[in-house]
């Protein structure tokens, strides 16, 4: 029985026992359980018309390395790295002078246990299509600089502006000046990588993500001034009381408030229309709204914070994990259709989609590629998981409708580098001794 040559799959058109090649699928090795056929040493050769896309490199074909590009990557580099660098001197030079060398560094090791609880949150809400590292770290320096350092300028004008009017600066500097401020300061970071990362923030997902990050960052920096501030004026008492409000009892506060605009913005991401621009102003105000209740909560009495803790905080805080688990299981239901759909193609198996779409057993295979093949397949296998997962993120964007023709190409291109990286990691399968060792540790395939 003879095939045509397939094209990759515009509509999951064809069946499971089609191949990429546009053949029948080769019998399947004895204990290879992750991939579809006798795996490739090479990756196969690109189709005809495959633009200039972001995996061109590796396909082989030229880079996009017009000067025109390059000088303009290097002066959006230059100038987030000149940003950075101005913010970070000065609150360097501003909490250094406020608190004393002391009182900071002790401010930054007690603000920093905030981190190791809220970032391994946000990382495993992102496992499975995660986000490029640049950009996580572009979200977090912006809130621990760009927004701290206009939030302090922008809340001492606030402050002296209520103080002329003869109202207590420090209530309404913290009640009505500091959640606008401070709320539109971070959200201008997430619109920042909506607008610039456009590809790389593809639903609420990624806007929790990034939301996150960015608060992270804010409530970092402004840990440290609190904490080293409570030294100063208390000691270590004064210390460990701010150190348990803020880090123990509340450290996802910053992070729920701003999370309410990446939600908002996750929420169009394929209705970029002025018209849908309502939503992500519901989300600013949503922000806004809960820092002002945590804020005023705050300076209220005792009772009146503990009161307000367990009323309102303590039930956002369990809406916020369980809209955590909605968002990855919608992830994972993508994931799954998707890639379900290409299999029908015959680019992955059963089995493979299941891997892919479980952190679980994404795990495992990546211990059974580096049993088999050492860091090296250990590597590649890490890779076809990543690429796999943009493989699917592209094909959502085009049964969105997404008018990106960056999508039609980063997809046929993810097509031929996920079949390079299985050839990689299944390579030692060839022989015998490999083959009995796969099928000792490698799962049972998942029904679907």
């Amino acid at each position: 029985m003879s095939h045509q040559p397939q094209q990759p799959p515009a509509g999951y058109q064809g069946g499971p026992h089609v191949a990429p090649h546009g053949g029948p699928v080769p019998p399947q090795p004895v204990g290879y359980q992750w991939g579809p056929a006798q795996p490739q040493l090479a990756p196969p050769a690109p189709p005809p018309g495959v633009a200039h896309g972001p995996y061109a490199g590796f396909l082989g074909e030229p880079a996009n390395a017009t000067p025109r590009r390059t000088l303009r990557r290097f002066m959006v580099w230059s100038g987030a790295v000149t940003l950075f660098g101005l913010c970070g001197l000065f609150m360097s030079v501003l909490v250094t002078e406020s608190t004393g060398a002391t009182a900071a560094l002790l401010g930054l090791l007690t603000a920093s246990i905030a981190l190791g609880i809220v970032v391994p949150v946000l990382l495993w809400v992102d496992r499975l299509e995660a986000e490029p590292a640049r950009t996580m770290w572009f979200a977090f320096l912006w809130g621990a600089l760009v927004s701290t350092a206009g939030a302090l300028l922008l809340n001492d004008i606030g402050m002296a502006f209520f103080a002329g009017l003869h109202l207590d600066p420090v209530f309404t500097g913290a009640v009505l000046v500091a959640p606008v401020v401070e709320e539109a300061l971070k959200c201008l970071g997430v619109l920042v990588i909506f607008l610039v990362a456009r590809r790389e923030f593809n639903g609420v997902v990624d806007g929790i993500v990034y939301a996150g990050m960015v608060a992270v960052g804010f409530a970092f920096i402004e840990n440290i001034i609190y904490l080293g501030g409570a030294y100063n004026e208390l000691g270590a008492p004064g210390l460990l009381g701010i150190f348990v409000m803020r880090v123990l009892v509340s450290p996802f506060a910053h992070p729920m408030f701003t999370i309410c605009f990446g939600i908002a913005l996750g929420m169009i991401t394929h209705r970029r229309r002025w018209r849908y621009a309502f939503i992500p102003l519901i989300g600013f105000v949503a922000a806004v709204f809960l820092h002002f209740l945590w804020n005023f909560a705050a300076l209220s009495t005792i009772d009146g914070f503990l009161l307000a803790y367990v009323l309102v905080q303590v039930p956002l805080f369990i809406g916020f994990v369980l809209l955590l688990f909605y968002s990855r299981r919608q992830e994972s239901r993508m994931l799954r259709e998707h890639l379900t759909g290409y299999g029908l193609n015959g680019w992955f198996t059963p089995a493979e989609v299941a891997m892919l779409i479980s952190p679980r057993e994404r795990r495992r295979a990546r211990a059974w590629a580096k049993g088999v093949g050492g860091t090296r397949a250990e590597q590649a296998m890490e890779a076809f998981q990543d690429e796999s997962s943009e493989l699917a993120i592209a094909r959502h964007h085009l049964e969105r409708g997404d008018p990106d023709p960056v999508w039609r190409h980063r997809e046929r291109a993810l097509l031929h580098t996920v079949q390079a990286r299985r050839a990689t990691f299944a390579a030692p399968l060839q022989t015998p001794q490999p083959y009995a060792a796969a099928q000792r540790i490698v799962p049972v395939p998942h029904k679907l």
